[in-house]
């Protein structure tokens, strides 16, 4: 990307939903946006406490406390943030940061989700600019951006930070951590376990990207023997054929024969010719799983709906959650690539 982002103010932090599920939309329609329109035009609300009257009329069944959260959310997105401000994204699947600067006021806007529902929200038009792999930031820069606050500005130090891995073509192997807190933004109780449990998710993710091409092989495979199955991994060279083959049998004589491509190509996105060549060869009774931890193109995803044979695309995300859903069983081996501890939270706070 040919500009920079402004270097003489913080950062806005604006999530594309739950695990970065509208990412793409952001940056395809080159836009940020949050929820709550159905709440009324809030553009227009004024003054401030309008926006919470419009709030408690709109989710009366929500705690007080959380209709304020909501509330103060808005504002900041419809008053605070101007036209000018930098602003960053996250895209989960390609583990990359995008920054842009905000190139309209907000307004109310309707879309159609994937599920073809109806959804209001406020929007603003951005202009992005740059883009930051996540690996290549300190680690208080990742933790002051895991907070799960839909809108939030980010500190000196880790606005300073984004700008300068914005103009580094390669993440930094040796970044130090310079030790700076996150910022203070007020947050009830359910705010933040879950921004403990969305950072827990991610430093998971950052020690699987951690892991050398050999290593991420051997815990894909290792994954798949705790769900059940055999496996067989190819041996490195040249001419290694498919890069895991499972079945309950181990020898392929019962189905389903599972083929697994695993592609350690970090911010990198499989597109639908990578796909297109995994599939040769293969035939009917065959399964196919193809694990990316760049994650895959709109074109992948076409390729994967048309094919004929049954195919499931893996990316870092989703590579996560099953390291978690199947980690106590496990191999010691596997369970040493990525070493995790349990950790028990308060029953009243546990079910979010």
């Amino acid at each position: 990307m040919s500009e920079s982002v402004q270097s003489n103010s913080d950062i806005w932090m604006v999530r594309a939903g739950g695990g970065g599920v509208f990412a793409s939309r952001f940056l395809e329609n080159s836009i940020v946006a949050i929820g709550w329109g159905n709440i009324g035009d809030a553009t227009a609300a004024t003054p401030d406490d309008e926006i919470r009257r419009m709030v408690d009329a709109a989710y009366p069944d929500q705690k007080p406390g959380t209709r304020a959260a909501w509330a103060g959310q808005i504002r900041r997105f419809v008053k605070e943030v101007q036209v000018g401000d930098p602003v960053v994204t996250y895209d989960n699947e390609s583990r990359l940061y995008h920054l842009g600067e905000i190139r309209s006021d907000a307004e109310r806007r309707t879309f159609i989700d994937a599920n073809g529902e109806k959804r209001v929200e406020f929007c603003r038009d951005v202009e992005w600019l740059d883009e930051v792999p996540r690996d290549s930031l300190l680690l208080s820069t990742r933790n002051s951006l895991g907070i799960p606050l839909t809108i939030s500005r980010k500190s000196a130090a880790a606005s300073a930070d984004l700008r300068r891995r914005a103009s580094q073509s390669a993440p930094s192997a040796a970044a130090q951590d310079d030790d700076e807190p996150p910022p203070a933004d007020e947050m009830d109780e359910t705010d933040a376990i879950q921004e403990y449990i969305e950072k827990s998710g991610l430093f998971i993710e950052d020690a699987i990207a951690k892991l050398d091409w050999e290593q991420l092989q051997e815990l894909v495979a290792g994954i798949i023997r705790a769900m059940g199955y055999k496996t067989r991994v190819s041996s490195p060279g040249p001419d290694r054929g498919v890069d895991i083959f499972a079945s309950p049998d181990g020898l392929g004589l019962e189905e389903p024969r599972i083929f697994v491509e695993v592609k350690h190509r970090p911010n990198v996105r499989i597109g639908s010719q990578d796909v297109r060549s995994f599939l040769g060869g293969r035939k009917q009774g065959d399964r196919c799983l193809y694990v990316s931890v760049g994650g895959f193109t709109r074109e992948a995803e076409y390729e994967k709906d048309r094919s004929q044979i049954p195919i499931e695309f893996i990316p870092m995300s989703r590579l996560r959650e099953l390291l978690v859903e199947y980690y106590e069983a496990l191999d010691s081996e596997t369970r040493a690539l990525v070493p995790l501890k349990r950790v028990y939270l308060p029953a009243s706070l546990s079910d979010l």
